[in-house]
């Protein structure tokens, strides 16, 4: 059975960091596209950062410059390092999987920044 396990979120003051990790397990990780996709109460689910499997990264514009996704080809898991978190980033993050025709979901992790 395919599962994408979140962990790592939490509540964290404004300007803190927070580390997520996604493990996966029975996929073929090293072939598949990876994504963390955030959703917040009332709104769509929105991508928020991309790895490839060259490694090679996207983000939105709202997570430039302080969020950082990372692959480990042999643990098969994905990361997401947020730093300097804003209130608007609170939201459920969520993992993602694809390749060819085949996508997978993680169940999501509650990522929520107040003071």
């Amino acid at each position: 059975q395919v599962q994408l396990v979140e962990s790592g979120g939490g509540l964290v003051q404004p300007g803190g960091s927070l580390r997520l990790s996604c493990a996966t397990i029975n996929i073929l990780f090293s072939r598949y596209y990876m994504d963390w996709y955030s959703q917040a109460p009332g709104k769509q689910r929105e991508l928020v950062a991309s790895i490839s499997t060259d490694h090679s990264t996207n983000y939105a514009d709202s997570v430039k410059g302080r969020f950082t996704i990372s692959r480990d080809n042999f643990k098969g898991t994905i990361y997401l390092q947020m730093n300097d978190l804003k209130p608007e980033d609170t939201a459920i993050y969520y993992c993602h999987g694809r390749w060819d025709y085949r996508e997978y979901w993680g169940q999501g992790t509650q990522v929520t920044v107040s003071s």
